[in-house]
């Protein structure tokens, strides 16, 4: 399985999006604009519509910011978007049963109705998160109801833990996080991960730490939220076959990420 996995962040690296002009800045809404238009964000890559739901596992990105938005890689919610997700499809598609869209995204704001069809969702930089009170209230239900999220992509200089928190606990005002280590079952879903020795570590400050939230603060119970803090799969995901990381630190970062979801999925 290793090999298999070496084998597929070259490939999934190999392919790279074409370049096109930036999308406009557009005003409220509860997509972001350029969404659905097929217009291009950020740096270049192209943005495509939220795919129909058709029951077909697709990767949820979260969306949050201020009313006035642009899709770019400049707003944190779209770091690593598409590369990073369409890498990570592709290997869930091969290495497991879940047959994902592997070329699409679904990105929702926390209240729309919409993200009540997916079972799992996933924020980007949620150092930087911004929650209203009727995203807060929509995305607690959310959660309650069988939702399971994971947040990745921040540490100390990227937002820190305590904007993370403050905006989490607008969310779930109880919720106790809770510090993991390798035997909990999450990280035994799929790929048996032993030890964080190896964790991949995206920062070079000092080792990453996996955090969780679980139903009635009840470590027994259904994770609801998985927390990559001090570090940054998507990266990994996102660079697989580039060159700038070792090909384990890649191999780890989707291990873990195939984990996460096979939990979900799940749970």
């Amino acid at each position: 399985m290793t090999r298999a996995l070496v084998a597929l962040a070259l490939l999934a690296g190999a392919a790279t999006a074409p370049f096109g002009s930036p999308a406009p800045p557009g005003e409220g809404g509860a997509r972001a604009p350029g969404v659905g238009q097929g217009r291009a964000y950020g740096f270049g890559q192209p943005v495509l519509p939220n795919p129909p739901y058709d029951g077909q596992f697709t990767f949820v990105r979260l969306r949050y910011g201020p009313e006035t938005r642009m899709v770019s890689q400049r707003l944190p919610w779209s770091h690593d978007y598409p590369t990073g997700e369409r890498h990570f499809m592709k290997i869930l598609e091969e290495v497991s049963y879940v047959r994902p869209k592997t070329e699409e995204t679904s990105i929702y704001g926390l209240d729309d109705p919409e993200l009540f069809k997916h079972p799992i969702a996933y924020m980007a930089e949620p150092g930087y998160w911004l929650i209203t009170e009727t995203e807060a209230a929509a995305f607690r239900a959310y959660l309650l109801k069988g939702g399971f999220v994971i947040f990745d992509d921040f540490s100390g200089d990227r937002g820190g833990w305590a904007s993370f928190e403050y905006a989490f606990r607008r969310v779930l005002p109880e919720a106790r996080f809770y510090d993991l280590d390798p035997s909990h079952n999450i990280f035994h879903s799929f790929f048996q991960i032993d030890s964080f020795d190896i964790l991949p570590q995206a920062y070079d400050v000092g080792r990453p730490v996996l955090r969780a939230v679980f139903e009635d603060n009840d470590p027994q119970k259904r994770m609801i939220a998985m927390i990559n803090y001090n570090t940054d799969i998507s990266e990994y995901w996102e660079e697989a076959g580039m060159g700038f990381h070792p090909t384990w630190e890649t191999n780890e970062a989707y291990k873990l990420g195939v984990n996460y979801v096979l939990y979900g999925l799940t749970h």
